[in-house]
Order: C-alpha cells, then structure tokens, then sequence
C-alpha cells in the first residue's frame, strides 16, 4: 500500500533554533535554508508565525523556490491571532496579511489557511456571524476552522462550515471539559487535521500558547488516527496532517510515523533524528551514516 497522492503529512514550528542538529545538520552552509532539508522528508509544512504576524511577500516567495524540486510540497499557514483572538478585522491589517500569502496562493502552494480559535469561542450566533465575516474577509484563502469547542459539532454549527465552504479542522488536543473529540468530519473539499500534543490540559484550554510542544505521541495514540485519516483522505479532495508538537524535533518524529502507518514506501529519516529517535524511527534509513547517541530520547 502506498500513501494516498491527496494526503499530505508535516510538522508546525520548523523554524526553531532546536531543529538545528536534530532535524537539520550542523553546521550549516552559507545559503542553506531549513526547507531545503525539510522538503526532501515531508510535503507540507505549517507556517506558524503567521499567528503573530504577517509574512512578507519576499519571504513567500522564497519559500516557494526552496520547495520547488518537491512538486507536490504544500504549505499551510495560521491566521493572525489579531483576527480570530481579538477580532480586529482592521483594513490595513487584513490587506498585509493577505499580501504576504499572495505568493504561495499563486504558486499554487497553499494548502489552507487554518483559523485558529480558543476553546473559550463556542458556537453562539454571535460567533457564527463573526466567522462568517471572517470567511468573506479571506474569501481568496481555502479556510479551515479549529474549533476547540465541542458546541461546533452540533448540526446547525458544521452545516454554517459546510454552507460557506469553510474547512472543519479535526483537532487533537488535550482533553478538558467539553473539548472537541478527534473526529473525521469533513465540510469542504479540503480535509485538515492538526495533532497538539496531550498534555497540558489547562494551558491549552485558556489560551496561554499552545499545549506542551515537547510532547510524543506514541505508536498506538498515531494508530488511533489512521481510519479516520484513510476515510478523510477517501473523500476528500486533499488532507493535511499537521504534527504541532515541534519540540526537539518531535513534530517531524511523528510525521514520518504517521507517513509510514499510512503505508508510504519512503522511509527516509535526518540522520539527526534517527540518532536521537531510533526507537520510533526504527524503520526508516539515513542517506549519510547516522551517529548513534548512547542516552536516546524517551517518550515524555
């Protein structure tokens, strides 16, 4: 069985000085550039510091020339949390955002813009409005809602998604009191799962960052996973895993595992990883010899 050609698997946060080492070798060359390693494994990443702040349009565009030997390589990217955490839907705001994903949108590259929401963001009519308007502020973008809420499971929740094309965004998180279930639900033609981590109940719930990154899921918890990824991917006209438990390389650890449960052929893994995850990677093969650490890393 080879991984379906719709479904694409990756990690959140690649950017992190800890991926140095570990995903990526060092030292680094002069004009080396972490998608230029990350692209060879995977073909999706999340752009995570969208959150925060736009990107700029010369940054896009590099990203798009340092995945194009990849051609299937896809991107997705968080929605500022000025828009969907504030709800300031200011004009000039809106307009940079937009901007600076233009050259991924273009390319071709773009897989889904995902906005993100806190638990406290329950399905009320007010709420339903404003995502609606959000939808129609970003009409250019493939949206898809993380709802941590279990109150957007209810019929009149996922019809409002289904009727405005917005994608449902199957959550992995935490468990706390009336925290969305993972779940296989499909609202348009863009299917997105995105995997936090299980611990930090709490923290997660009130919005203070995101659960604890350095968290590993185990082979059973990512086979929990894989008939609702097989019937997403069945149906769907594309699926985008996304591993945010970026810690120490952890995201790209399961990413791979889940590519591999999934029936893909190439089990390639950094050499890095391989040296500090053998346990979990212990299928995969390095294309340069791999350093063996005598303490490797445990699951948390």
């Amino acid at each position: 069985m080879a991984l379906p050609n719709n479904l694409y698997v990756g990690p959140s946060g690649w950017q992190r000085p800890d991926w140095v080492s570990t995903v990526y070798p060092k030292p680094a060359s002069r004009g080396w550039h972490a998608l230029d390693i990350l692209s060879q494994y995977v073909d999706l990443a999340e752009i995570d510091q969208t959150f925060v702040e736009p990107l700029k349009p010369e940054i896009a565009r590099l990203y798009v020339k340092k995945v194009e030997r990849n051609r299937a390589f896809l991107f997705t990217a968080v929605l500022g949390r000025q828009f969907t955490y504030d709800r300031c839907l200011n004009g000039q705001a809106v307009a940079a955002w937009k901007n600076g994903m233009m050259p991924l949108l273009r390319a071709g590259r773009l897989g889904a813009v995902v906005m993100q929401f806190p638990w406290a963001f329950r399905f009320t009519e007010e709420n339903r409005q404003f995502l609606i308007q959000l939808r129609r502020e970003f009409h250019e973008f493939p949206l898809a809602a993380e709802l941590r809420h279990e109150s957007w499971l209810r019929d009149e929740a996922v019809t409002t998604l289904v009727n405005y094309h917005v994608g449902y965004v199957n959550v992995d998180q935490p468990q706390c009191f009336r925290a969305t279930p993972p779940t296989a639900l499909l609202t348009s033609g863009v299917a997105v799962v995105r995997m936090h981590g299980r611990a930090a109940a709490e923290q997660f719930r009130d919005g203070r960052g995101t659960a604890d990154t350095d968290y590993l899921y185990d082979l059973d918890e990512l086979l929990e996973w894989k008939p609702k990824l097989e019937r997403l991917a069945a149906n769907a006209a594309r699926t985008l895993v996304v591993m945010a438990n970026a810690g120490r390389g952890r995201g790209m650890v399961n990413a791979l595992q889940v590519e591999e449960i999934l029936g893909s052929k190439e089990l390639q893994a950094p050499a890095g990883l391989l040296s500090i995850y053998p346990a979990e990677l212990a299928a995969f093969r390095s294309k340069r010899p791999v350093q063996a650490l005598l303490l490797p890393a445990q699951a948390a």
